[in-house]
C-alpha cells in the first residue's frame, strides 16, 4: 500500500475539530487500484474527519467522471459520480467492520488508509445497468445486438433484459407443458380411484 501513502490518515495527531482534505483520483489512481470495475477516471474529493469522544467522522464527497464499459455495445462510455458518504472508525484491538459505515482499526497501528474506500465509493454509485444514450453505442455492435436480441411479440417495450427474460420463462414453460402432454396419456390405475370421487 505504499503507492496510496498519501491517503493516510493519521488519526492519533489529529487536531481537536474539524479536518479538511482533498483528493484527486484521476488514471494514475485507478491504474494502481487494478481493479476491473473502473478503470480510468478523473474525480474529485472533498473529505472532512472530525474527531469525537471515542471515534472519528469521515464525511466524503465525490463528484467527477469515470469510463467503464457499456452493457449494451462495451465502449467504454462516461459515468457521472456524485456521492456522499459517511464512515465513523473506531480505535480497538483487532480491525473488524461492524457495519457499512463503522470500522475499528488496531490502535497500535493509529492510522487509515482510505484509498480502498474511496474506490468503493464510487463503485458503488454505479447504477446496475449503464448503457450509452440512444444512438451512442458503437453502431457494429448494436446492429448485431438488434440482430441477435430476443423480442417478445406481446410487449413492445426498451427494456432488453425483460423482453429477454420473459421470452426463457416463456420457453421453459411451454417445454414444461410439453414434456406433461406425453405423460397425461398413461396415468397410474391408482388415481383413478380418486378420480371417481370428483
Amino acid at each position: 500500500m505504499a503507492k496510496f501513502s498519501h491517503f493516510k490518515i493519521d488519526l492519533e495527531n489529529l487536531p481537536d475539530g474539524v479536518n479538511t482534505y482533498s483528493y484527486e483520483l484521476d488514471r494514475k489512481f485507478f491504474d494502481a487500484i487494478d481493479h476491473e470495475e473502473v478503470q480510468k477516471g478523473n474525480v474529485k474529493v472533498e473529505l472532512t474527519v472530525k474527531r469525537t469522544i471515542g471515534a472519528y467522522e469521515f464525511n466524503f464527497h465525490l463528484n467527477g467522471i469515470v469510463q467503464i464499459p457499456c452493457n449494451r455495445c462495451l465502449d467504454q462510455m462516461d459515468q457521472e459520480i456524485d456521492t456522499e458518504n459517511r464512515l465513523i472508525v473506531k480505535l480497538g484491538e483487532d480491525y473488524s467492520e461492524e457495519s457499512d459505515e463503522i470500522i475499528i482499526i488496531p490502535a497500535d497501528e493509529g492510522e487509515l488508509n482510505i484509498a480502498w474506500f474511496l474506490y468503493e465509493f464510487i463503485v458503488l454509485n454505479i447504477p446496475i445497468k449503464h448503457v450509452h444514450m440512444p444512438g451512442k453505442c458503437n453502431r457494429l455492435m448494436a446492429t448485431k445486438y438488434r440482430k441477435h436480441k430476443a423480442v417478445s411479440s406481446s410487449d413492445d417495450s426498451d427494456d432488453d433484459e425483460d423482453e429477454l427474460s420473459e421470452e426463457i420463462e416463456d420457453d421453459d414453460i411451454s417445454n414444461d407443458l410439453d414434456d406433461n402432454d406425453d405423460s397425461t396419456n398413461e396415468t397410474d390405475p391408482r388415481w383413478d380411484a380418486l378420480k371417481e370421487l370428483i
